[in-house]
């Protein structure tokens, strides 16, 4: 190798590890600016107490947690028919004969009225049995039409307001009218066909109105707050 040509490699060399050396610089740099940027971007969603899109927040639309009774035991009335007035609904299996014979059956897995979209679905006899509560209960459902009231009650004392908006008649194997309705919060009446009993009745209405329980003036912390204070006149 001749002497210039190991000048002209030094040269190239050198130039190619002085760009080396700048690219490393200028990448640490990006990365570094990068870093704050996140750093930055976390602190602001912490001190705002927001949280990032990305990490689980509400879906648009999904409502806030409802406070749920203990007691799960419904009230059903239904001032068109003759029978339902403050009717115990409890939660069970549909052939359940000892809730039936009590009053109706309120399916379990299907929604509860303080549940978004739930399709309340609450099975009763049309006959019954005599000296129970079961006697005649859904007798006439089939009197209700569109816009008749259907009231529901829970264990808190909210009552839950929905007016008719379908009857249908189905299979006693069609299990779709146990399913949410979309956009709806419903509450749906089932019961057998007359004479023979071989299909099912199924009346439906949608939730319009809610009415919280009102504070018992008898209770403790009502009388609690409506007492006296100290006269500070001494009188």
């Amino acid at each position: 190798m001749r002497p210039s040509d190991y000048d002209g490699w030094t040269r190239v060399e050198r130039a190619r590890w002085k760009r080396e050396v700048f690219r490393e610089r200028w990448l640490r740099r990006v990365l570094a600016l990068l870093g704050v940027g996140l750093v930055t971007f976390a602190a602001v969603f912490m001190i705002s107490g927001l949280t990032p899109p990305s990490v689980g927040g509400r879906e648009e639309g999904e409502r806030a947690e409802v406070a749920v009774p203990q007691d799960e035991t419904l009230r059903l009335t239904v001032p068109k028919m003759s029978r339902v007035s403050d009717v115990p609904v409890y939660t069970a299996a549909p052939d359940n004969n000892a809730a039936l014979d009590a009053g109706a059956v309120h399916v379990r897995g299907t929604g509860f009225p303080w549940e978004p979209g739930a399709n309340v679905y609450i099975a009763g006899h049309r006959l019954g049995y005599p000296n129970t509560g079961s006697f005649l209960v859904f007798y006439d459902l089939n009197r209700l039409v569109e816009g008749d009231r259907v009231l529901l009650k829970d264990s808190d004392g909210t009552e839950y307001v929905y007016e008719v908006f379908r009857e249908m008649v189905v299979s006693p194997k069609e299990t779709s009218v146990t399913e949410p309705v979309a956009g709806k919060r419903i509450v749906s009446l089932q019961t057998c066909t007359l004479p023979d009993y071989s299909r099912r009745l199924i009346v439906q209405a949608e939730l319009v109105l809610t009415r919280e329980a009102k504070p018992d003036a008898n209770s403790p912390d009502r009388a609690a707050s409506k007492s006296p204070g100290p006269n500070p006149r001494g009188v």
